[in-house]
């Protein structure tokens, strides 16, 4: 495994990195993999403490153990549970990555996730149920600016084989049993059942998604040629003339780049507006809001995004 991530170039030799541990097999893999390839003193560990479960004390005990075993330095973030509802799973991410995003910027350092290929089918066949887009079968990225998961290639059951050969104790997050979840019901009740449908059912999964992405390449080049022109020259427009006249897919895809651009992530539903965007008025000055805070304007037949 280790020559393996060190040929998948995601953790190149010079590398600062920013680990995350929750203190899961996946996690301690990943630290110790690090350490072995890039020195200690390359490596910060970030650890979340949430507070959410009776033993977040000794998950923080274990991995402040293990930290001190490797020689590395661990930063420990204990976020405040907001009040009232909401969805805790995606407070607790947006909470693990700011903290993550923090510390990379002060080290200049790129952040490390312990995701594998387990979490990639999971997350693929989640975003089916959940994301009517093309996202939801492109599943998550090697690196993705500075996040980089250096263990998608490999299951589970391979980092706990090398925590076992490495003699790496972890722990094991008993609210991941919780049917409450929906990634809980998708772990043990879909991804299950396509198991037992097909037994390459993940790797056929896997690469699907693979060779989508490796296909959303070639669209994306499209898009930029579209609404940034040659040599830059439409710097993120496009004429509302020539949208129309695209087809529908490369259509909706443009709509969505230009929003996804100007908002600085992505903009769930702005592609299914494409059709409205095309049919602005061409003369004077229009405005159509493509959701997530960002509306699309159209200026004497000249289509831009803004906030």
């Amino acid at each position: 495994m280790l020559e393996q991530v060190r040929v998948g170039g995601l953790l190149p030799a010079g590398t600062a990195v920013v680990a995350m541990l929750s203190g899961g097999r996946d996690s301690v893999c990943l630290l110790d993999l690090a350490v072995r390839l890039l020195g200690a003193e390359a490596v910060t560990v970030l650890h979340v403490n949430y507070g959410l479960r009776d033993d977040s004390g000794e998950d923080e005990a274990h991995c402040t153990a293990l930290c001190e075993r490797l020689g590395v330095r661990l930063e420990v973030e204990r976020p405040r549970r907001p009040e009232g509802p909401g969805n805790l799973q995606a407070w607790a991410r947006d909470a693990r990555y700011a903290a993550a995003a923090r510390l990379a910027l002060s080290h200049d350092a790129t952040v490390a996730a312990g995701h594998t290929a387990d979490d990639q089918v999971e997350t693929i066949l989640y975003r089916l149920a959940s994301s009517p887009s093309r996202r939801a079968l492109l599943g998550m990225r090697p690196r993705d600016g500075r996040l980089a998961r250096p263990l998608l290639s490999f299951t589970r059951e391979q980092t706990t084989a090398y925590c076992e050969e490495r003699g790496l104790t972890w722990r094991d997050d008993s609210t991941n049993a919780e049917p409450a979840y929906a990634r809980n019901r998708v772990r043990h009740g879909l991804a299950a059942a396509l198991a037992e449908i097909h037994p390459a059912a993940a790797q056929n999964v896997l690469r699907i998604a693979e060779l989508l992405r490796d296909e959303a390449e070639v669209l994306d080049t499209l898009v930029v040629a579209e609404i940034d022109g040659p040599n830059g020259s439409a710097r993120g427009t496009i004429e509302l003339e020539r949208l129309a006249a695209l087809p529908p897919a490369l259509r909706r895809l443009v709509v969505q780049q230009l929003a996804d651009r100007v908002a600085g992530r992505p903009v769930p539903g702005a592609a299914r507006r494409a059709d409205e965007v095309a049919a602005l008025r061409r003369t004077g000055t229009t405005m159509l809001d493509l959701g997530g805070g960002v509306r699309a304007i159209a200026e004497r037949g000249v289509l831009r995004a803004e906030r």
